[in-house]
């Protein structure tokens, strides 16, 4: 875009201050709005893929990335008490050097914050919004008590699955979400490069992920997470934390010494997930990036990595076209299969892994396990967990992500290996 723009982020996580650090380096002036006093992450622990590592690669900032966070290589789960192997996913399946990040969401959010206050970014904090009105061919934007904040050429709605900005959508409340903590580091019998699983039936679930440092000189962290109802949290709740420990301890036994640093029921966080996607992300004058576009389960690890990738393909749109009402629609249709993609797979998948179905349990240990380890079957679903099935932002940008892709691998990309390693991308 020849012209510059004025631009209100309407949000201060990964998607708001990514598209912030994105749009004020092409050239626009962007000033970066949150509903907190003291702008923070919210949530633990998140697994960067292949895609949103390219993402950071396009921002400067991957190194800092690994410097913090603990590189994943695999995604491996068991069925309790059978031990039948249910989940195991390993990046080299799709080459040699590929991989995942695990990184604390405080980590993340701090490389993020830090760039954005280096480059003299306004963020401004305490705002909770409400409402943008076009008036005037300009965006106008207004918080509590109908105060206007100003009069923007865009507004980047990255306030998340419960943005007030929006369109109005059909969507479904998932009956599971889980309870997260933060806890240290314990090496032993879990591996460090791994996330781990187990699972009894589909209707209990606990989770190990290592996470790195929150700081660089800090201790290693992972994230401890468990399945629960909506339904059940009230009960959970009112119960001892003790007992709580002692059903997760029967699950599986090796947590413990994850368990001993939980020591109330304060110490966990409960996520509710949504599923849902906005069927036009953009209007006049408004783009939704992140989950306000997009909501689903955790379970294919993607939120932080389609954020990251709306993010650059709207960078890319406005980079390419003179005008919002060319850019906006060339920014939706450039997500478009990528989003609607693992829409369709978490709708499809999560219901094997959180369900109170014995049936789909019994197919996933017995039929579905059994049919991934079938020659060629890991590299599949290593590409569908890493983002890279089909083309993340369209086969126009292919070659210009793949470059972005392969840097992001570990810097040592080879020019004969673009085609082999990024037919999807």
């Amino acid at each position: 875009m020849s012209k510059t723009l004025s631009i209100a982020i309407c949000g201060c996580g990964p998607a708001g201050l990514s598209a912030a650090l994105f749009l004020h380096r092409a050239g626009h002036r962007v000033c970066v709005f949150d509903q907190f006093e003291r702008p923070g992450p919210v949530g633990s622990g998140l697994i960067l893929q292949p895609t949103g590592l390219a993402a950071l690669e396009a921002l400067g900032l991957r190194e800092q990335v690994l410097r913090l966070g603990a590189r994943i290589e695999r995604l491996f789960g068991r069925a309790v008490p059978s031990q039948r192997v249910v989940l195991d996913v390993r990046y080299e399946a799709m080459g040699a050097r590929w991989h995942g990040v695990a990184i604390h969401r405080a980590a993340l959010f701090d490389v993020l914050h830090r760039t954005a206050q280096a480059e003299h970014i306004p963020i401004v904090p305490a705002t909770r919004l409400t409402r943008v009105a076009i008036e005037r061919g300009q965006a106008m934007l207004f918080a509590r008590q109908d105060r206007h904040l100003g009069a923007f050429d865009l507004v980047v709605d990255a306030l998340g699955a419960n943005s007030v900005l929006a369109p109005a959508t059909r969507r479904s409340a998932l009956p599971f979400g889980a309870l997260w903590a933060t806890v240290p580091w314990v090496g032993g019998v879990f591996r460090e490069n791994a996330l781990e699983q187990r699972y009894r039936r589909a209707n209990e679930m606990a989770g190990v992920l290592p996470v790195g440092r929150q700081t660089v000189d800090g201790p290693p962290q992972a994230t401890f997470f468990w399945s629960l109802k909506h339904a059940d949290e009230a009960r959970w709740r009112s119960e001892s934390i003790e007992a709580w420990k002692a059903q997760v301890h029967a699950l599986w036994p090796e947590t413990e010494p994850f368990l001993a640093a939980i020591e109330r029921h304060e110490s966990l966080t409960f996520a509710r997930y949504d599923h849902f996607t906005v069927s036009r992300p953009w209007s006049e004058r408004v783009v939704h990036i992140g989950d306000c576009a997009h909501a689903t389960s955790p379970q294919l690890g993607q939120g932080a990595n389609m954020a990251l990738l709306d993010t650059l393909a709207l960078t890319w749109a406005l980079e390419e076209n003179d005008e919002l009402t060319q850019a906006l629609p060339r920014y939706a249709r450039m997500r478009f299969w990528h989003v609607r993609l693992f829409q369709a797979a978490s709708a499809l998948f999560t219901p094997f892994y959180q369900s109170d179905s014995r049936l789909l349990a019994f197919v996933r240990d017995r039929i579905t396990a059994p049919i991934s380890t079938l020659p060629g079957a890991n590299a599949l679903l290593a590409r569908l967990v890493s983002g890279m099935t089909v083309p993340p932002l369209g086969r126009r940008c292919r070659e210009r992500l793949a470059s972005l892709l392969l840097a992001a691998r570990d810097g040592l990309a080879q020019p004969e290996s673009l085609t082999e390693t990024t037919d999807g991308a």
